[in-house]
């Protein structure tokens, strides 16, 4: 049976090739099929919305320089693929298999064998279990109210008040509303803070899913690029100066995704910037617990110490607990955390009560849990850059001193090209350019070390392969502590 023809706009032919970017593997071999996975990683990071419509082969072939016979047998890949439809005399559209695939990859192989290195995102702790199941005792006492708090449950509130204040920022529980994930934070943020065309600045580069959110604000990102050894402090300070960003979206620990930190001297700098410019600002927490070389109760206070009044702090169970939770936390002075409650009221009345009853217990005494966590993903870290140094000695790796990910500096502008190649290897990974306000990036490569030991291994394995495949591989890798 025909499959029906969805509405989407088109997307022209000039504009695809521009999209694909350096997807070439080579001259003399065939390109089929690493046109189609360049087309495919477009398709499962959305850059290419399901129901796009097509250029014609005709068209494709000449803004790619390519024969139309490459470009119909790439087409001929993504139907069995199922990632495109085709009907004669309609062309063909953007669709997606009938069985779920993870927007940052695909693999041709059984998702068991696939390894994903594009999600920076641990699986549960084994005490998760137990913390249920506490949880699920507790529960009877909130079974007789109406299960809305859109502050959240006043024990969590207090459990993440008293962490704030153990890192040097004094903080009360009704300073702290809970929120479905930092994203959701975000999003509050930008719908209580930025209107439609105002500006937000935001480092280069940075966590993708926020500019996509800034976007979705009909706000403007205002990208200020990470020196290599950290902040541009000047260049902030001119931008806010400059450009009055409405809001600036910061990570200063373990910033994803370069795995950089600011110290407290420059901490103290960029919050008398925000003082004087009179900028709020919203600061990604998301891995601030992950200190893989120390103890986060050691290491510099949270920024908001140095400016409360200016900063709006987020933080999230994801990364050092457990995704599927799906709970962070915004900490913002008394009336500014109100005001966060009051508009949440138009997205949603609340967290789980469950889930957060399961976040209390896992909080109530969280140092034996967390200790034990960064040690595992401080091995893993290590595995990874042994791993990449042995076999990719080309690549330049700064070690992170904290964080989920690697970020690699590349041989070459290869990174959606490796990217593409990788499907074929069954491995899942996300182009520099994602990361990137304005795309670019093609030198760099963010690889999520938050798995097993020996997962990280095989995945370097199929890595190389991948690699392999590519020109300009070889010389010697630069660990950088």
């Amino acid at each position: 049976m025909s499959q029906a023809l969805p509405a989407g706009g088109r997307i022209s032919a000039p504009h695809l090739a521009d999209l694909l970017g350096c997807w070439r593997n080579g001259p003399h071999r065939a390109q089929s099929a690493d046109l189609a996975a360049a087309l495919r990683l477009l398709v499962l990071e959305g850059r290419l919305p399901v129901g796009t419509r097509l250029p014609a082969e005709r068209e494709l072939a000449q803004a790619l320089d390519l024969s139309r016979t490459t470009v119909t047998a790439m087409l001929d890949r993504l139907r069995e693929q199922e990632l495109i439809a085709s009907r004669r005399g309609a062309g063909s559209w953007i669709t997606l298999p009938g069985r779920p695939v993870a927007r940052e990859g695909f693999s041709p192989l059984p998702e068991a064998e696939a390894i994903n290195l594009a999600q920076a995102t641990p699986a549960a702790p084994a005490e998760l279990a137990a913390a249920v199941d506490a949880a699920r005792l507790r529960l009877p006492e909130y079974l007789s109210g109406p299960g809305y708090a859109p502050m959240g449950l006043l024990p969590l509130r207090e459990r993440i008040a008293e962490r704030y204040t153990r890192r040097g920022l004094p903080t009360g529980p009704d300073q702290v509303m809970i929120t479905s994930g930092a994203q959701h934070a975000l999003a509050l943020t930008l719908r209580l803070l930025v209107m439609p065309g105002q500006r937000v600045l935001v480092e280069n580069p940075t966590y993708p899913n926020a500019v996509d959110a800034i976007r979705a604000a009909h706000a403007q990102p205002v990208p200020v690029a990470l020196a290599p050894d950290g902040w541009d402090l000047p260049g902030i300070e001119a931008t806010l100066r400059q450009g009055a960003p409405r809001l600036a979206y910061l990570m200063p620990d373990f910033q994803n995704p370069t795995g950089l930190r600011l110290d407290a001297e420059g901490r103290a700098q960029l919050a008398a910037t925000l003082r004087r410019t009179r900028t709020l600002a919203l600061v990604d927490e998301t891995l601030a617990e992950l200190d893989l070389d120390g103890d986060p109760l050691d290491g510099p206070p949270p920024l908001a110490a140095f400016a409360e009044q200016q900063v709006i702090t987020a933080g999230s169970a994801s990364k050092m607990l457990w995704g599927g939770l799906r709970l962070g936390w915004l900490r913002a002075p008394v009336e500014l955390a109100q005001q966060l409650a009051g508009v949440r009221a138009s997205i949603d009345l609340g967290s789980s009560v469950l889930d957060q009853l399961v976040l209390t217990e896992l909080l109530t005494d969280p140092e034996p849990l967390l200790a034990r966590r960064r040690a595992q993903f401080a091995a893993a870290r290590d595995t990874m850059i042994a791993a990449l140094s042995e076999q990719l000695p080309a690549w330049r790796i700064r070690r992170p001193g904290g964080g989920l990910s690697l970020w690699c500096g590349l041989d070459g502008p290869i990174s959606t090209r490796l990217a593409a190649a990788a499907v074929n290897h069954g491995l899942h990974l996300v182009p520099g350019s994602r990361f990137g306000v304005h795309g670019g990036l093609e030198r760099w490569l963010r690889l999520s070390f938050a798995q097993d030991p020996a997962v990280l291994t095989e995945a370097v394995h199929r890595l190389t392969r991948a690699a392999a495949t590519l020109t300009g591989t070889g010389a010697d890798l630069v660990a950088v502590t």
